[in-house]
């Protein structure tokens, strides 16, 4: 049969995704909220996927509040609530706890546009389902872009396994059990179990 301009169905555009719903700009490419497809369907309101669960709440509220008891702190100063991080043009990053070392930083009413000496993600909250290896490949992606920001140290947080991986330049990655103590940095050594066990927290 010819095609005549009758039976010819042209497939609909996708419409593009809104502003807001982005959640970072990882090497040029947006990286949406996980649950946003939700809200475009009209499933879910927006700040429905804004916040975080309870649990990774209190793992970045109370790991922040160990991080600020235990640091040097005529040296080290934390930052959390999602610390913006501005690498360059068509890159900004979302830190849940970067660390920065006095001098290092200036404070303004824009995304931080030097590194910190480390940064600590607690979970996921982008949606990686599009991603080869998913929640893997973003992890080893925004670890490799904080790197080659001058980050130092970068730790992941991940709730569901109860691990802690423990990335460093140039050196082979830790993936170990978030009982295990894990040096932060000098004087300041992590056990996120201990943590919810001093808190009565079961989990």
């Amino acid at each position: 049969m010819v095609a005549t301009e009758e039976t010819v169905q042209t497939k609909p555009e996708t419409p593009p995704v809104p502003s807001y719903l982005i959640y970072e700009v990882l090497n040029g490419q947006p990286v949406y909220y996980r649950g946003y497809r939700d809200v475009l369907a009209g499933k879910l309101d927006f700040n429905a996927i804004m916040g975080s669960s309870s649990l990774q709440s209190f793992l970045v509220s109370f790991i922040y509040g160990f991080i600020l008891n235990n640091r040097d702190k005529k040296r080290y100063v934390p930052f959390t609530n999602e610390a913006g991080l501005h690498l360059e043009m068509n890159d900004n990053l979302a830190a849940d706890i970067a660390i920065y070392e006095k001098g290092t930083f200036e404070l303004t009413t824009k995304y931080f546009n030097t590194p910190p000496k480390i940064v600590i993600e607690v979970d996921i909250k982008a949606d990686v389902s599009e991603r080869p290896g998913a929640e893997m490949e973003y992890i080893a992606e925004k670890t490799q872009r904080l790197f080659d920001f001058g980050v130092e140290k970068v730790f992941w947080v991940l709730s569901k396994p109860r691990r802690v991986f423990v990335a460093i330049p140039d050196q082979d990655w830790i993936f170990t059990d978030w009982g295990n103590d894990v040096p932060i940095m000098e004087g300041c050594v992590l056990n996120v179990k201990k943590i919810l066990e001093d808190e009565g927290i079961p989990y």
